[in-house]
């Protein structure tokens, strides 16, 4: 192998490390940010999550926030209804994106996407 090989090799082992070091920095970075749930005909979510269905209708399972008592939820700033704290809730079958905020619970809300179908 001549030296000009050599010094292709060595420029192409630096580039990968760069690579490698970039995307281990890359998935370091994300430990702790939202997660991102996604299913076929049903999706479960809870705060803070951005989900995504692939099918419309799409059946939204939310886990409430810990605690007591109970909490109003709302889709879309409409009210889906009023359900405990700290269990995993069926809010039903969608056609839209949802919005779902927990009222007063003082957590984010949480979003789902599926496709909208004409």
């Amino acid at each position: 192998m001549s030296d000009r090989h050599g010094v292709q090799l060595r420029g192409r082992r630096k580039t990968v490390l760069a690579a490698a070091m970039f995307l281990a920095a890359l998935a370091a970075g994300c430990t702790g940010l939202e997660r991102n749930p996604s299913g076929a005909i049903t999706v479960t979510v809870k705060p803070g999550d951005t989900g995504q269905c692939a099918i419309a209708p799409c059946r939204i399972l939310l886990e409430m926030p810990p605690g007591d008592g109970e909490y109003r939820v709302t889709g879309n700033q409409i009210t889906l209804g009023t359900y405990p704290a700290g269990r995993t809730i069926n809010l039903g079958n969608f056609y839209e994106p949802q919005a779902i905020e927990i009222v007063g619970a003082d957590v984010p809300r949480a979003f789902v996407y599926l496709p909208i179908t004409p």
